[in-house]
């Protein structure tokens, strides 16, 4: 696999990415930033290489789920452009139906 991908955020991704961590920072100094690292080693995988993580749902929708804090990375890989969109991060006790927002 040769080609290069980047990562953008869509708005409701980064909001959700910057309430998680003001939460967890809020509930002990420092946890915010390993939420935060967290997230970004996942980011690294993801943009090395986005097929690491299963497609499900039928919707081309990836999911990669943290292993220290109960939350998925969702992301969609756009082919022809090798951007790959992060649409969620998302607390795995909320709906699953958020996903589909319009």
């Amino acid at each position: 696999m040769n080609e290069i991908y980047s990562i953008e955020f869509i708005a409701d991704a980064e909001e959700e990415l910057s309430d998680a961590f003001d939460w967890y920072e809020e509930k002990k100094p420092g946890l915010g930033d390993r939420f935060y690292n967290e997230i970004t080693r996942h980011l690294s995988i993801i943009e090395s290489n986005p097929f690491t993580y299963a497609c499900k749902y039928g919707h081309d929708l990836h999911f990669a789920s943290l292993k220290i804090f109960p939350f998925l990375i969702v992301y969609w890989i756009n082919k022809k452009t090798d951007i790959i969109y992060i649409i969620s991060i998302f607390h795995t006790s909320r709906n699953p139906k958020k996903f589909w927002r319009q």
